[in-house]
């Protein structure tokens, strides 16, 4: 038997995301997955669901769902104020809702991006191994895009979101406080150098690490654009390459792109390295108009960091 959270306002944007598509960049398919891996574990762990469990990644907020059975779920990342039925409740713990009740998300007041996920998840079909939506590539979401109908489409208004009934959790579980970000915070993002970072003059990196830079208004999940101090490469170009997430790019403009989950699979712009993924969820975090700073890291500080993650959320 399959239940099921009716959508009745998707937001400015809602996707169904799990960890994301591996192996497929020689097939010219994007990664996809969560932007702010950090709130989406959180979000499963506090549901007892294994890691890779899809949930919906909802953007700025405005969005409202009904359940049509009582359920558990949790919500985590952006403050997006929530409400069962009007009354507000808070993030970063289990809820439940009973049949009939209302969740309403508003506007994000700080970070962009919430996730919201169900006990046992959203039982969505995947494709390429994965039920990540990726929207460029037509794959993922509700519909897998490998049948008849198309995949890779954000949610929309009377889409039902389905899911195993399960037996519901305590209510008030909820993830420590020193574990929950301020996005609002000036938090300076690790920089993990590459091996194109030499070609960068002295004073190019100088201007990128001691600068400050705005998030653009044409950020989106594919790379956050950036403006600020004008940091110039020594090489203007060079041939196509795969790009790494995290990967800050710079194009002959001087303003650096920090390529996010939806990147292309290819690049030819000089890089001076990669973001640490812990910083990738805070840079997922930030809006338009914000600002953000970097500082260089050791890639043994940074994989040790990103392996006590995968460790704690038996990260796949």
């Amino acid at each position: 038997m399959v239940a099921g959270l009716t959508v009745l306002d998707p937001g400015v944007l809602s996707l169904v995301q799990d960890t994301g598509r591996y192996g497929v960049g020689q097939l010219g398919l994007s990664q996809g997955g969560p932007v702010d891996c950090h709130a989406f574990a959180w979000a499963n762990y506090l549901l007892d669901n294994p890691a890779k469990t899809p949930l919906v990644e909802i953007t700025m907020g405005q969005a409202r769902f009904r359940a049509e059975q009582a359920i558990s779920i949790a919500i985590t990342g952006a403050d997006m104020q929530p409400c069962i039925n009007g009354q507000r409740v808070g993030m970063w713990q289990t809820l439940t809702l009973n049949a009939g009740d209302e969740l309403r998300l508003r506007y994000a007041r700080r970070g962009l991006r919430a996730y919201l996920a169900v006990r046992g998840g959203w039982t969505v079909d995947g494709a390429f191994g994965s039920a990540a939506t990726v929207m460029r590539n037509q794959l993922g979401g509700l519909h897998s895009g490998l049948g008849e109908q198309a995949g890779g489409m954000a949610l929309t208004k009377g889409d039902v979101l389905p899911y195993r009934p399960h037996a519901l959790l305590p209510r008030g579980r909820g993830v420590p406080t020193r574990f929950i970000p301020d996005y609002n915070a000036l938090t300076p993002l690790a920089l993990v150098p590459g091996y194109q970072f030499d070609s960068f003059s002295a004073e190019a990196l100088t201007a990128f690490f001691d600068g400050e830079y705005t998030v653009d208004q044409r950020s989106d999940r594919m790379g956050v654009r950036l403006n600020g101090p004008s940091v110039v490469s020594k090489q203007p170009g060079i041939v196509s390459e795969g790009i790494a997430l995290g990967a800050v790019q710079v194009p002959p403009d001087g303003q650096p792109i920090v390529l996010l989950n939806d990147r292309q699979t290819l690049g030819g712009y000089p890089k001076l390295g990669c973001l640490t993924r812990a910083s990738l969820s805070m840079l997922a975090q930030t809006r338009p108009g914000q600002a953000v700073r970097f500082y260089p890291a050791r890639l043994a500080d940074a994989s040790a960091q990103w392996q006590a993650f995968v460790q704690f959320f038996d990260w796949v």
